[in-house]
């Protein structure tokens, strides 16, 4: 994907700061949210077994529901527990033919996981050892590792806290 250049590029950032200057409160101005989270995140999955064997044994995320899906009899859905009260699911949809994963208008860019220092490091140890290939830390970013589920799901692995961003705290609370 060519990027853009010149006055487009500078067109873009000139935006952007427009809508920084209109939309973006600060913390002590913002309205208060609607909702108390994400309760669950859902995707679809090629494989229940390949996809709970890559979630639970390999990244560490407990297998915690599995049941059959209400819209679609025979359809497996499932959940990880990825901490702090919130959910990873996967639906499969036997009989369907879904295309491969792409990064395109309302698909996922990528799903950034909150890690400590330790399993940050644990967590590049075994995608090292098991031949498993992933971006980062580059671009500038040495907290970030970047990889794919067995779907073709954009995963980062981020060794920041929640509700900070680039170091800086943009939510309220302690973040851990």
């Amino acid at each position: 994907m060519s990027q853009p250049e010149g006055a487009e590029l500078e067109a873009l950032r000139a935006r952007r700061e427009e809508l920084r200057r209109q939309y973006l409160r600060a913390p002590g101005d913002r309205l208060a949210t609607t909702t108390r989270g994400i309760h669950h995140v859902a995707f679809i999955c090629r494989d229940v077994e390949e996809t709970i064997r890559f979630y639970q044994e390999f990244l560490g995320f407990p297998l915690v529901e599995i049941v059959e899906n209400r819209d679609y009899r025979g359809s497996t859905h499932f959940f990880f527990d990825i901490g702090n009260g919130n959910l990873l699911g996967f639906f499969d949809f036997p009989g369907h033919d879904h295309p491969a994963a792409t990064e395109t208008i309302g698909g996922v860019q990528h799903l950034a996981l909150s890690v400590d220092a330790s399993r940050f490091g644990a967590a590049r140890e075994a995608l090292d050892a098991a031949g498993v290939e992933y971006v980062g830390p580059d671009r500038g970013v040495e907290d970030s590792l970047y990889i794919h589920d067995p779907n073709g799901v954009p995963l980062e692995l981020y060794q920041e806290r929640l509700g900070v961003f680039n170091g800086e705290r943009i939510l309220p609370g302690d973040g851990d």
